[in-house]
């Protein structure tokens, strides 16, 4: 990994306070990032090839625990990086089901962000975009009001024959706000953004009518890429997290989901989606098994990848890429990365080091996948979590605090996961204590 340099406190708080809260950090990933090294110049190649105007699609398979969503996060804090704007999808059977595309563009919309504006950044990226038209017809000579329409029409020609009603919104929009009719400016926000229930007036004064569907949320998909690429963001990357959630659904919705996604694949395949980064992650039960891409064969073969040959041989330049986990290696290797992170902020420094040493981190390690029926890939969430919360922060307050003499895990239901909470089922992890307590297989 490239050495991410000098840490602002704000920086270092923000991931330490969300591994602390047993979540994955929203920015800083390069600090913790942790078995990626074969991936990193094929992630910066496909986002080259995005800012270049073409389009990049993503499978990313694992077990819970491997890592999918960090991975995901890291790929859009590189993207942020250099220009890009990034959105994370949960895909669920009941907020956002994948077969109703008008439903994840509303969610993308929803979690659109910037490396300068958090989300939802979509109005922010729109007024941007509309200066700079204003900017250019001005520069040009011309700045009447129909100049920047013309102008309007002209850089929306690639929407325009699908989703017409974007671009009259756009101009709609920008005659809200130039008039200061705010109301109408936030309700024609609203549509642009995929919301239902738009008010009826706002909608009549841009010339459309009802919401955006499942083709009108496509159409307004390539609408937001040329806004963005307009506005100065070379790309967009698109994460839909968890699509594994298929396989508990319903089977004719589960079709529906999985004809959707092939639709929205080979349409990026035929050039409509130019500035597009779209990843996807799921288990491998889902890439798969019966109730996954297996439903669907020519979705599958798109998706195929061969995963025979030893790990170290995995092509990351394929479609589908897997993750390998965390073994014990890895897992004291982030302990350390989050030990010396803290330390770095800690007027304790040395003491967090000395007390808080590689060892102690190993005996952390062993202990919390012991509590979860010795199960290291399941661990990395708790394992951190625990280690800053109950460990690194009583160290750094309590001068006295020896975590050898004076901590004792203890790892109880309600702070797991439903996947968690099954692997530490046994009798035996079910038992255990504290380090002292578990009997550990090597």
């Amino acid at each position: 990994m490239t050495d991410p340099g000098p840490v602002s406190p704000r920086r270092r708080r923000e991931v330490l306070d969300a591994l602390r809260r047993g979540t994955v950090p929203a920015q800083g990933l390069d600090l913790l990032a942790v078995g990626l090294r074969p991936f990193e110049s094929t992630l910066s190649d496909e986002l080259t090839t995005v800012a270049g105007g073409g389009s990049v699609f993503k499978a990313v398979r694992g077990e819970y625990g491997s890592g999918k969503t960090f991975f995901a996060r890291y790929l859009s804090e590189l993207a942020l990086r250099r220009g890009f704007a990034a959105a994370e999808v949960q895909i669920s059977e009941t907020e956002t089901p994948l077969h109703r595309l008008e439903t994840v563009y509303r969610r993308i919309v929803e979690s659109l962000r910037t490396l300068s504006v958090p989300p939802s950044a979509f109005r922010s990226v729109l007024d941007s975009w509309l200066f700079t038209v204003e900017s250019d017809v001005e520069e040009s000579g011309e700045g009447s009001v129909a100049s920047v329409d013309r102008v309007l029409e002209q850089r929306l020609t690639a929407v325009r024959n699908t989703t017409p009603a974007f671009a009259q919104a756009l101009r709609a929009y920008r005659a809200a706000v130039s008039g200061g009719d705010q109301s109408t400016a936030d309700s024609l926000i609203a549509w642009l953004g995929g919301q239902p229930h738009v008010a009826a007036a706002a909608k009549r004064s841009a010339g459309i009518r009802g919401d955006l569907d499942h083709f009108g949320a496509m159409g307004a998909l390539q609408g937001l890429l040329l806004v963005l690429r307009d506005a100065g963001h070379p790309g967009l990357v698109v994460v839909l997290d968890e699509v594994e959630t298929l396989q508990r659904v319903r089977g004719d919705v589960r079709d529906k989901a999985l004809n959707a996604l092939r639709q929205l694949i080979d349409e990026m395949d035929a050039g409509r989606y130019p500035g597009l980064y779209l990843m996807i992650t799921g288990t491998p039960a889902f890439f798969e098994g019966p109730s996954g891409l297996s439903r669907l064969p020519p979705l599958a073969q798109r998706l195929h990848a061969d995963f025979t040959a030893e790990r170290r041989f995995d092509n990351p330049r394929a479609v589908q890429i897997r993750l390998a986990g965390f073994t014990r290696g890895s897992l004291v290797e982030l302990g350390v990365r989050v030990r010396d992170l803290y330390a770095e902020g800690s007027d304790h420094a040395d003491r967090v080091r000395a007390l808080v040493d590689d060892a102690y981190l190993g005996v952390l390690a062993d202990a919390v996948a012991g509590s979860l029926g010795g199960s290291i890939g399941v661990a990395p969430r708790v394992f951190l979590k625990k280690l800053v919360g109950d460990v690194l922060d009583r160290v750094d307050q309590f001068e006295d605090f020896d975590p050898r003499q004076h901590y004792r895990l203890t790892v109880t239901d309600a702070e797991l996961t439903a996947t968690e909470r099954a692997t530490a089922s046994s009798p035996r992890a079910r038992g255990a204590q504290g380090p002292d307590d578990i009997d550990l297989e090597f």
